[in-house]
């Protein structure tokens, strides 16, 4: 059974760090390219940030350049998204997603919050 488990959401303020986690199970994860992904109240489900099978392909949405890394441990079957200098509209469920051709797989999300 494929599973994608995110974590390490939560309340954060303004200018403050999260780090999230997303553990896959039931496929070769390392044979997968991941995304994180966030959907905001009454806003669309945008793609956040990605790393390939190979590196260093790793591509980022504008709005994060440069305050958002995203890392993969295969070894752990584990891949992360270090969040720093948060801002309010960063607040958003963040989803975790795998893909490979038309196959994708994804997680249940995990709420981060942004507020003073």
């Amino acid at each position: 059974q494929v599973q994608l488990v995110e974590s390490g959401g939560g309340l954060v303020q303004p200018g403050g760090s999260l780090r999230l986690t997303c553990v896959g199970s039931g496929f070769t994860f390392s044979r997968w390219a991941l995304r994180w992904y966030r959907q905001a109240p009454g806003k669309e489900r945008e793609l956040v940030a990605g790393i390939g099978t190979l590196e260093p392909y790793i591509n980022y949405a504008d709005s994060v350049k440069g305050r958002f890394t995203i890392s993969r441990d295969n070894a752990k079957n584990t891949v992360y998204l270090q969040m720093n200098s948060l801002k309010l509209d960063d607040t958003a469920v963040y989803y975790c997603n795998a893909i490979q051709k038309e196959v994708t797989y994804w997680g249940q999300g995990t709420q981060v919050t942004v507020s003073s």
